[in-house]
């Protein structure tokens, strides 16, 4: 899922991934649609907790994956029947039993090549940068850190009482640190 962009976010740590799920849980009841969580493996219930909807990716690949089909079937029969008609040995014209492995391999690379770049373009990467990774120890999230990140308010005054009560509530739940960041335009 690409990351969202808010003027004011609140983070929270956490060390076990009940805590972030709790947290997840306690955040979504207060109100707070917009929540990214970061941790080192997946936590099952979490997608769920969040309210993420399951990814399109797999129908975009088997879109792909005919489309290579297709092409491939197509240029075979583009260059053997229609281009460079060739009839030796009382063959057919129209082979279709010599243009399967071709057209297999068509289809494994339109799929492949399909699955590439969807999840580079649904995931958003590369992110070369994000104001995440300026926070002091965030890197800890590869290892044995879990974060939750909250969008604050739609204008500047509803996101600094977001932010405010966002900090009460991960503060409530036990966080290790909490981090207000601001997004600079």
């Amino acid at each position: 899922m690409r990351p969202f962009r808010a003027r004011v976010q609140v983070m929270g740590e956490f060390s076990s991934a009940e805590a972030l799920l709790r947290a997840v849980e306690r955040l979504r009841a207060a109100g707070y649609r917009r929540l990214e969580a970061y941790s080192p493996f997946e936590i099952p219930g979490l997608s769920a907790a969040l309210g993420l909807e399951r990814p399109r990716l797999s129908l975009y690949i088997l879109i792909c994956g005919l489309l290579g089909c297709l092409f491939a079937y197509w240029i075979q029969w583009y260059a053997n029947v229609w281009n460079y008609l060739l009839i030796v040995g009382n063959r057919p014209i129209h082979p279709v039993l010599a243009f399967i492995p071709a057209t297999f391999e068509g289809t494994v690379l339109g799929a492949s090549l399909g699955a590439f770049f969807g999840l580079l373009a649904w995931t958003g990467l590369p992110t070369l940068w994000h104001p995440v990774f300026e926070i002091e120890g965030f890197e800890r999230t590869t290892i044995d850190r879990f974060w939750i990140t909250a969008a604050c308010g739609t204008d500047e005054r509803d996101a600094e009482q977001d932010a405010e009560h966002g900090e009460r509530v991960l503060a409530e739940l036990g966080a290790l640190r909490v981090v207000r960041l601001r997004e600079t335009p």
